[in-house]
């Protein structure tokens, strides 16, 4: 039986990189795989996941509106795919997390969707916290903080280097405007 799997972690610990590693491994076998990704992040440009050692791959985008369960669904019955994988899952809602357990318990696909647990003030995103609550397997992919420990927390960053307390919760950047710390370390740059 299919599960949706849920791997998370701070930023720059390979989530994208595991991704499009997995994704050639069932490639290479022969088995067809789809990759999503949320249109929200355009850094790469559209249609594109990508790693920042340098891998990446074609993809489908999804948006809020997107059902998943009828876009997966047929591209499943003209290709059987053996595996959906979903980059920044933290942008679903959680009727498309409903809709991805749909696609593992109804279709027996399974999904494996890459993302953050928590945004820049450490509060769940939406994706985030439905995967929690309904993904069968939950995995942490770790990276580390600058002072050693697991890096459990983002930190935005302003133009002047300082730590941004307040604004939006979806603000896309990379290591120009996110550094992942150790929750210690976060907490001293949020006082």
């Amino acid at each position: 039986m299919a599960q949706v799997y849920y791997y998370y972690s701070a930023m720059n610990a390979g989530k994208s990189t595991s991704l499009l590693q997995s994704s050639y491994n069932y490639n290479e076998r022969g088995m067809e795989t789809l990759l999503l990704k949320s249109a929200v992040d355009q850094r790469v440009g559209p249609s594109t996941i990508a790693s920042r050692i340098g891998l990446s791959s074609d993809c489908h985008e999804f948006t809020n509106d997107t059902e998943l369960f009828e876009f997966i669904s047929n591209i499943h019955s003209q290709k059987g795919l053996a595996c959906v994988f979903v980059d920044e899952c933290q942008f679903l809602t959680e009727a498309q997390v409903r809709h991805l357990c749909s696609v593992a318990d109804d279709l027996d696909v399974p999904v494996l969707c890459y993302g953050l647990r928590s945004d820049f003030q450490g509060n769940l995103f939406e994706g985030s916290k439905a995967l929690l609550a309904l993904a069968d397997r939950i995995h942490e992919l770790k990276t580390i903080c600058h002072c050693g420990k697991k890096a459990t927390m983002n930190l935005r960053m302003g133009p002047e280097g300082k730590a941004v307390k307040e604004g939006a919760q979806v603000e896309i950047g990379g290591n120009e405007r996110y550094v992942a710390l150790c929750r210690k370390h976060w907490m001293e740059a949020m006082k």
